[in-house]
């Protein structure tokens, strides 16, 4: 197969080459197109106001290729700018924190995802627990026996959050199917002023968890499972439009 590898951790992230070596491992066609650097955050947001800088990242022995970009960029200028190949499906990951709950919605590696899924191409957002035991070989290898099982039962293009937990459940990797749960931060803005007086805000916080119960990727990764969330493009609120409707008859 043909594979197509981003992240949002930069083109020197570990999680990024052990997907590659693993796939390679399995003969599979592997190709990068990945951020000159770190990328936390940007969901999926476009570079509209300046130059994207690109470069072929030669100590690879695959194709790859660097941005000075969000990994959007990366995914939708290497698939309509400088390639016509068709690829069986892209993997961004693996992001070396998790993406779990309404993260989903600031996450790099979920956005470049999307950009995957909206190119009609199998996808996958991959992360596993900023503390996670797991070596990133062993979630690999499982990213890839995953991705092969999916791909041997579904046709049509999905789009799939996958997060690795701390610690495996069994001693081997469990994949269940969840929904989203619900996460915000306590503390999450603290403003600061440096020494020259420039006054600014650090975003970090505490984690807090609105909504971990039974059946959240949040619960199955406290359990010790790898949370499977199948996500997708269309954002309208089908309930709403058909109560509009009524409204506006009225």
């Amino acid at each position: 197969m043909k594979i197509l590898l981003t992240n949002d951790d930069g083109i020197q992230g570990a999680g990024l080459w052990a997907l590659a070596d693993a796939l390679k491992v399995r003969s599979h066609e592997v190709t990068i197109a990945a951020p000159f650097r770190q990328q936390s955050g940007t969901a999926h947001a476009l570079t509209f106001l300046r130059e994207i800088e690109y470069k072929r990242f030669d100590n690879a022995d695959c194709e790859a290729w660097a941005f000075d970009g969000t990994p959007t960029d990366c995914v939708k200028i290497y698939l309509e700018g400088m390639s016509d190949k068709k690829f069986d499906a892209l993997i961004s990951g693996i992001n070396d924190g998790a993406n779990l709950a309404t993260d989903v919605l600031y996450s790099g590696t979920v956005g470049a995802a999307l950009e995957g899924f909206l190119h009609a191409i199998p996808s996958l957002a991959v992360s596993r627990d900023k503390n996670s035991a797991i070596p990133f070989g062993e979630a690999a290898t499982a990213t890839v026996d995953y991705l092969e099982k999916i791909l041997s039962v579904k046709s049509e293009p999905f789009f799939h959050n996958v997060n690795f937990p701390k610690t495996f459940r069994a001693d081997k990797p469990e994949f269940v199917s969840t929904r989203l749960g619900c996460r915000d931060y306590i503390n999450a803005f603290t403003s600061r002023t440096d020494d020259a007086g420039r006054a600014y805000f650090r975003i970090g916080g505490t984690i807090v968890d609105l909504d971990a119960g039974e059946g959240t990727d949040i619960y199955a990764t406290n359990q010790g499972f790898v949370a499977v969330t199948p996500l997708h493009a269309d954002t309208a609120d089908y309930e709403a439009i058909v109560e509009l409707r009524k409204i506006f008859r009225g």
